[in-house]
């Protein structure tokens, strides 16, 4: 699966998104079909999963999920917080920050 940086398409989102949240860093990526939009806030990284034509597979979750966590420092974060929560259409993986990584 290959993912292409779309960010620069989508710049009222990634706006919205910084005004809005907490979010100190947003990026939009396409994978065929599914819209991957990855932000960065102080205590968490939010992965999200968008495909209005089909379900997300696993599989497809944690491609795009290993391939998020390797961009990340080593020590950044704990696996054991990241959360996944899957429904119709969207899943979204949520990855506390690690209190030590931050300022």
């Amino acid at each position: 699966m290959k993912l292409i940086n779309v960010t620069n398409s989508h710049s009222r989102l990634v706006l919205n998104q910084l005004e809005n949240t907490d979010a100190e860093l947003v990026k939009v990526y396409t994978a065929g079909d599914t819209t991957v939009i990855f932000t960065s806030a102080p205590n968490h990284n939010e992965i999200l999963l968008i495909n209005k034509k089909r379900n997300i597979r696993p599989t497809e979750v944690e491609e795009i999920k290993n391939y998020f966590l390797k961009k990340l420092p080593d020590g950044s974060y704990d696996p054991s917080t990241i959360s996944v929560i899957q429904m119709p259409e969207v899943v979204e993986i949520s990855i506390k920050k690690s209190l030590s990584s931050s300022h």
